[in-house]
């Protein structure tokens, strides 16, 4: 896959988020997900229930960049959310189109709106 469709695969996981619709993310049946208040989730189904039960709470994303190497898309993006706007930066893997890990790293804003 080429970094311009790997970016594409982490860009409809930020628009099935900030859309509230899920459908169309291509989550692997194995994938894996990480944050730093959580134990590490695997399982699409898994996933897409954990990702569902925080939706109500997601108002935007501005994304602000991508890094691409191989298989590893980083980006960094405001979430907006019903308590403030987070700063977040999300690793992912992407192997044949597939989202196959996301690792997200991230902090409440200190001053909000």
């Amino acid at each position: 896959m080429s970094q311009s469709e790997n970016i594409a695969a982490v860009e409809s996981y930020l628009k099935g988020l900030a859309s509230k619709d899920l459908s169309s993310v291509p989550f692997a049946s194995g994938i894996t997900f990480e944050g730093p208040l959580m134990p590490k989730l695997a399982g699409r189904e898994t996933i897409v229930g954990f990702l569902g039960s925080i939706l109500p709470f997601i108002k935007s994303i501005e994304i602000k960049q991508h890094i691409a190497d191989g298989e590893y898309v980083a980006t960094v993006f405001d979430m907006e959310t019903v308590n403030g706007v987070d700063h977040v930066v999300d690793l992912c893997r992407v192997v044949d189109g597939e989202l196959t890990e996301i690792r997200a790293f991230y902090y409440p804003d200190q001053n909000p709106r």
